[in-house]
């Protein structure tokens, strides 16, 4: 199956792309008319929302085009840290660009509770049908940036099902075994259980 991502953001796609071409499927960028798409971002604290509103743009600028034939997907995701409920939530990258990794560590520099899980929902539309998943990454926010790789807040996320690295410190395949992203994609695959094309 031909998937079109629609995202800018390449780690997603790259991600995305990581897990399912072992399955067959092909993961593109959507892109109309050469541009990627711009959408209009609902004023919503809920992730399912979001990512239902990307869809519905996303689908009218299809429409009637020779990209109606693909699949198109959605995701919208966030980290959510126990502190202060609710937060950066599904305004992670606003917060990130306001006050990035910085911020957040100067936010929990006195809170003994550094929980956090990172949360995503995915959908995909297929010939009129609608597949949804989500997946959820939980872990601890860590008192400095450390590693290199990974993207957004990887560098201060240190899942609980990893060896005490943060995201940053690990390669893409280490990252996508236990990755959010991966649990929602994988969600998506067992209730889509078509063949791959």
């Amino acid at each position: 199956m031909k998937i079109l991502f629609a995202t800018s953001n390449q780690n997603k796609i790259r991600e995305a792309h990581a897990l399912l071409s072992e399955l067959g499927h092909s993961v593109e960028e959507l892109r109309i008319n050469g541009n990627l798409p711009d959408f209009i971002e609902p004023q919503s604290s809920d992730l399912k929302e979001v990512a239902n509103s990307k869809l519905k743009q996303a689908i009218s600028l299809i429409k009637d085009t020779e990209l109606e034939d693909y699949a198109i997907m959605v995701e919208d995701s966030g980290l959510f840290i126990d502190e202060f409920p609710g937060f950066p939530g599904v305004f992670s990258s606003f917060v990130y660009d306001s006050i990035g990794l910085n911020g957040i560590l100067t936010l929990l520099e006195k809170s003994t509770n550094r929980s956090a899980e990172y949360r995503t929902v995915t959908i995909l539309q297929w010939k009129n049908k609608i597949w949804e998943s989500s997946g959820v990454c939980k872990g601890t926010i860590s008192v400095e940036k450390l590693g290199k790789e990974g993207f957004g807040y990887d560098p201060i996320f240190i899942p609980l099902q990893g060896n005490g690295s943060t995201f940053s410190q690990m390669n893409i395949k280490q990252k996508t075994l236990i990755s959010h992203r991966t649990f929602s994609l994988k969600g998506l695959l067992d209730s889509l259980k078509l063949p791959s094309k």
